[in-house]
């Protein structure tokens, strides 16, 4: 077992038993609970949004536990978990876009409030689990020392909320001795055609034989737009492949629209893989799955990075 630092970062256990008292971000099934659902379930997902990594007798840490349902099944798949999150004291941490006008006092009051509830489900599950798994409280943005070398990282779906998703995985991962696993949302488009391909296919069959004939009997504006519809399928295409293979990072927040309030960047697997390689990861592998948000199948990635080069500051 690790040996715990004189000045412990780790925080005290909650007893917490109350269901009403609490907010769970994932679909978990907690014994002598029954199922208490959330926004996201990766019961049936869980291995694929981990990467198919082997984490039996890792130590563990991992950014951004919410309500824990990762941290439990990875200690199911045998790994010693340190959980790292905020709590309702640090919610000023959050990374909240700072629209003009936007009330960020109320809205960091907010936040405190459902930043403890989801902590309070973390513990509920923690005690119903009996896990052995400990806690850190504080900002991703200065992870402490104090926990010590471990052999993983996990970042699941956080650096998309983060103002600084470099500064995040720089602060984490001087303390990781081998891989570091990132689950993000796939924002591009879905790729419809190989990517040998320069262009998608020519319209052809019965549909080309149709447009012609109402092209000759409605004119020329019909096939124009036959046209125009192919031109915009390749950009499609073409926006699809760039995203996913060239280190690209689009700004999320819209001033218009005041929305998202807490979301900063679509992030790419080959941008993440720039970030990954400035930090000693140069050894890495992208999957894709879908995983189901509010009932519907959501298309995420998971990158997974190996250590190649070690930092001079990395704890010895």
């Amino acid at each position: 077992m690790h040996e715990v630092a004189a000045h412990t970062p780790y925080a005290p256990a909650r007893a917490v038993t109350d269901l009403s008292q609490c907010y769970f971000y994932h679909t978990i099934d907690i014994p002598g609970h029954g199922t208490v659902e959330g926004p996201w379930d990766l019961r049936a997902g869980i291995d694929a949004y981990l990467g198919g990594v082997d984490l039996r007798g890792k130590r563990v840490l991992e950014l951004g536990t919410a309500s824990g349902f990762v941290c439990f099944q990875m200690e199911r798949r045998g790994a010693e978990v340190v959980a790292y999150d905020l709590n309702g004291d640090l919610a000023h941490h959050q990374d909240l876009v700072p629209y003009l006008g936007e009330d960020l006092r109320r809205a960091a009051a907010e936040w405190s409030s459902l930043i403890h509830l989801i902590n309070n489900a973390y513990w509920l599950c923690h005690r119903a689990f009996g896990s052995s798994a400990r806690v850190v409280y504080g900002s991703v943005y200065d992870v402490p020392e104090t926990i010590g070398q471990v052999d993983f990282a996990t970042f699941g779906c956080i650096l998309l909320h983060l103002r600084d998703p470099f500064r995040a995985l720089q602060s984490a991962l001087r303390l990781v001795r081998d891989t570091v696993i990132i689950t993000e949302p796939d924002w591009s488009p879905p790729l419809r055609y190989t990517a040998d391909k320069v262009k998608p296919p020519p319209v052809l069959g019965w549909r080309r034989h149709l447009l012609r004939l109402v092209h000759k009997l409605c004119g020329d504006p019909l096939w124009r737009r036959e046209v125009w519809l192919q031109f915009r399928e390749e950009l499609v295409w073409r926006a699809a492949n760039t995203m996913r293979t060239r280190p690209a990072m689009v700004f999320a927040p819209d001033f218009r629209r005041r929305e998202p309030k807490d979301a900063w960047w679509h992030l790419s697997p080959a941008v993440l893989a720039e970030y990954l390689g400035m930090l000693g990861f140069e050894e890495t592998r992208v999957t894709w799955h879908e995983q189901q948000y509010l009932g519907k199948p959501t298309r995420l990635f998971t990158i997974v990075g190996k250590r190649v080069k070690v930092d001079p500051d990395f704890l010895g």
